[in-house]
């Protein structure tokens, strides 16, 4: 197959100095595209068969694992289990749109994730059959791999996927499967930000252009350590592009199972609300009465906090020496 066939022909042009105004809904100057990839439950594994636990995107053992990693197990785990509910929330509380990426393998064995999937109405794309990598099949395992993802996610899902994302990257014959199964765009390319238009031989297929860059990958393989890290540099992203002409996409790539932990989920949830809103005004009333080696009860009064929210005093023995107060959501 050659390059053309394919709809791999290298193009280090783009749409140049002057890229069209993709003219988004209600006037936006960038598109933000929430991007989870479900994928917990469909990587290889001891129990499936496999002679070696997946470790990709996980923590890391702190010593090298021959066979069965049970760590690396629970951590996927944790993704389905938790991870996914915490994102689950934190969009539909915000009534915010997302695409998921899912592996068909992987919502098979989480039927009630896939119900909320369909409640909030998200584009749910082909990932795969299993979370592998695609450039390395033969012909007839990818084209086999890519109908039977097509038809899982249609019978989870409810409706046949409309677009696909490999894992890290296709192989020469990935979007010509594609189009025989009626996919209607692929982001298996990292090379733009804004969407195109590919000539495949005689066919024409939409592409979504997706990022490696603003993933949330940073956490597993380049340091990252906190939620507000991440939170500054996908904002600083959106600043960047917003001070540029003409109007841009930009796609933020989540995993349950990196993302969804609390210290960094919450970098995620403050993406887009101004520094300020986080300050809260906490008043703390002297008692009237104050008695040596006694509880004391004091009135706590706090202004700042958002609609949903709540807050808990802390109670601490008369000894200690700081009193200590928390907001969390309610």
């Amino acid at each position: 197959m050659t390059d053309e066939e394919a709809g791999r022909v290298r193009n280090f042009v783009g749409y140049g100095r002057n890229p069209p105004d993709p003219k988004w809904p209600g006037g936006a100057h960038v598109a933000v595209n929430f991007v989870i990839n479900y994928e917990e439950g469909g990587e290889v594994s001891v129990p499936d068969g496999a002679p070696a636990s997946e470790t990709g995107l996980t923590e890391g053992a702190t010593a090298p694992l021959k066979g069965r990693d049970l760590g690396a197990e629970s951590m996927f785990e944790y993704g389905s289990r938790t991870g996914f509910w915490r994102l689950h929330r934190m969009f539909t509380r915000r009534k915010l749109p997302c695409t998921v990426f899912a592996i068909a393998k992987a919502l098979e064995r989480n039927p009630e994730a896939c119900a909320a999937m369909r409640e909030a109405k998200w584009d749910v794309a082909g990932h795969g059959y299993r979370w592998e990598m695609h450039a390395n099949m033969t012909l007839d395992y990818e084209r086999e791999q890519i109908r039977l993802a097509t038809e899982s996610i249609t019978r989870t899902i409810g409706e046949r996927p409309a677009g696909w994302y490999s894992r890290y990257a296709p192989s020469l014959h990935t979007r010509n499967l594609l189009l025989d199964n009626g996919y209607e765009y692929d982001s298996d390319t990292y090379d733009d930000e804004l969407p195109y238009w590919m000539t495949i031989g005689k066919r024409t297929q939409l592409i979504m252009p997706y990022s490696v860059v603003h993933n949330d990958v940073r956490f597993a393989r380049q340091g990252m350590t906190s939620g507000d890290e991440y939170e500054t540099y996908i904002k600083n992203a959106v600043q960047c592009v917003l001070e540029e002409d003409p109007p841009r996409m930009l796609s933020f790539g989540l995993h349950n199972r990196i993302i969804g932990h609390p210290g960094r989920a919450l970098g995620l949830a403050w993406f887009g609300i101004d520094a300020d809103m986080r300050k809260l005004d906490v008043r703390i009333e002297a008692p009237a009465k104050m008695e040596p080696r006694r509880p004391l009860t004091t009135s706590v009064h706090v202004a700042g906090l958002t609609p949903g929210e709540g807050a808990r005093q802390s109670r601490l023995h008369p000894d200690a020496a700081l009193h200590e107060f928390a907001g969390r959501p309610a």
